[in-house]
């Protein structure tokens, strides 16, 4: 009696641990082509705008789960200001010698814009936003009636008062959230007569 519930727990741990081995292999496949997409950024971004699509596809053909919908702007919109959004204030960059600030004139040394939010983040956030919104729109206890031009009006208000809270923040502390690298200039360190330093063009 006592050999066969041993066998009996035996058999359940081991397949217990089976199980953790393949849900273990299968985050890390997951993991090993997410770190491979990093550098595909257009075709990301494209598979993102054709996930929103169908999302909204969906909500119009069942013309409900507008809650939903403004729950998944809201979302997207928060997001947006925080990859926009620097990763310190300049202000307190400023005020500490720590190497964050941004540079404000042309003598100072190049340094990149850091986001509070990186692009890769940024994106799998999206992504993974709408996944779970369009797994909602399978279960009609997210489906609340509301009144959708409503969302619709708040929504854009909204997005109109915090785009301009943006804008004037950028405007300010005179920052733009695009990097596009370290200015390059034309024939940087070729030789420039008989006794000039640097390299030589090559022909």
């Amino acid at each position: 009696m006592m050999e066969g519930s041993d066998d009996d727990y035996s058999g359940a741990s081991s397949r217990g641990a089976s199980a953790d081995q393949t849900v273990a292999n299968l985050k890390r496949a997951f993991q090993y082509w997410l770190d491979k997409s990093t550098v595909h950024l257009v075709p990301r971004w494209i598979g993102f705008a054709v996930v929103l699509a169908l999302f909204f596809l969906r909500v119009y053909l069942i013309q409900g789960f507008f809650i939903v919908a403004y729950g998944l702007g809201i979302f997207l919109l928060n997001n947006f200001i925080a990859f926009l959004s620097p990763l310190e204030e300049p202000h307190s960059a400023r005020s500490g010698d720590d190497g964050l600030a941004l540079p404000t004139n042309n003598a100072q040394e190049f340094r990149p814009f850091a986001r509070r939010l990186p692009e890769f983040k940024f994106w799998l956030a999206c992504v993974r936003g709408v996944l779970t919104c369009i797994v909602m729109t399978f279960f009609s206890v997210f489906d609340v009636p509301v009144f959708w031009p409503i969302l619709l009006l708040y929504f854009f208000v909204l997005f109109f008062m915090t785009m301009k809270r943006q804008i004037m923040h950028m405007v300010q502390h005179k920052y733009v959230p695009i990097s596009f690298g370290k200015a390059k200039y034309k024939d940087a360190g070729v030789e420039q007569g008989v006794f000039g330093g640097g390299m030589s063009k090559s022909n």
